[in-house]
């Protein structure tokens, strides 16, 4: 078996991994750019990888969005009303399909990883869960029974608006809805909150407490609407800021007001939980996705 190649494509940065799930066996990281350049680097790097390892038997895609993922419609795999300039309208699943030739399946960057943790990582055993990634976005990908959510479209938890902390009068950073989650949360959103980059911040800043009244807002509307019953917090700005998970929580049972009788303040540390795969769920997704078009 020649292997599945993985496209993790971030709004940051773009993973292309070779390997099967569980298991990455070659690695490539580059800056995710134009859609032409970007997807021409992907493409290189897998026919690259083909003189040492045969062609994949199948290209998993993990793609930001919104995307288009139901397979049936006429525009699968094109990138709709993105935030990220020069990338709507970008025919993602069509170019790769048609130049390295073999099949190929697609999903959200957040899908892709949320199967990832439910079958390898944090939330094994969890037939319910969801995976949060906080990054140059908000993305929540969700697993039912086993399988990625999909319906009109794909979730777009990061766009949904939750109460603001009082006295926080950030106005948000989304250019479509302000402050929404992804206006509040987001790389580019604490960037603009907090006047500079987030890892310049000291963990007992008095600024982060907002940010963690509204993450706390995130998992509760998740728990509410969801009966999660296991919600992985990852992304770049999620696994370089460990504090913001665990202030969270602090928060967390006071916005519930002890209405869900299973969320206490310790069966909630179990609940609400870092990836397992860390910065891998994704790739490792990608890969997951990829098995499924065989």
């Amino acid at each position: 078996m020649a292997g599945i190649a993985g496209i993790e494509l971030g709004g940051t940065k773009t993973v292309v991994v070779l390997g099967h799930p569980g298991a990455i066996d070659l690695r490539e990281e580059f800056p995710t750019t134009t859609p032409d350049e970007t997807l021409s680097r992907a493409i290189a790097t897998i026919r690259g990888w083909r003189g040492e390892s045969g062609a994949p038997d199948a290209v998993g895609v993990a793609s930001f969005g919104p995307i288009r993922v139901d397979r049936t419609a006429a525009d699968f795999g094109v990138m709709l009303d993105t935030p990220k300039p020069g990338w709507a309208g970008a025919d993602v699943a069509g170019r790769l399909a048609m130049e390295l030739g073999c099949p190929l399946a697609l999903d959200t960057d957040v899908n892709a990883a949320a199967l990832a943790e439910h079958r390898f990582g944090a939330a094994r055993g969890c037939p319910t869960m969801a995976y949060i990634t906080i990054g140059t976005g908000v993305g929540v990908g969700v697993v039912a029974n086993g399988a990625p959510v999909h319906g009109l479209m794909h979730p777009e938890v990061g766009h949904v608006r939750l109460r603001r902390a009082a006295g926080d009068g950030f106005a948000g950073a989304c250019p479509f809805h302000g402050d929404c989650i992804e206006g509040l949360l987001s790389g580019p959103a604490l960037a603009a909150r907090f006047g500079r980059h987030p890892s310049t911040i000291a963990v007992d800043d008095p600024v982060w407490h907002a940010v963690s009244q509204d993450l706390a807002e995130l998992l509760a509307m998740l728990l509410l609407t969801l009966s999660a019953q296991r919600i992985v917090v990852g992304g770049g700005v999620a696994n370089r800021q460990p504090h913001l998970l665990p202030s969270a929580l602090e928060r967390l049972p006071g916005l519930l007001g002890g209405y869900l009788r299973d969320c206490t303040p310790e069966t909630l540390t179990g609940i609400c939980v870092p990836p397992a795969l860390g910065d891998d769920a994704g790739p490792m997704g990608a890969l997951v996705v990829g098995a499924s078009a065989l």
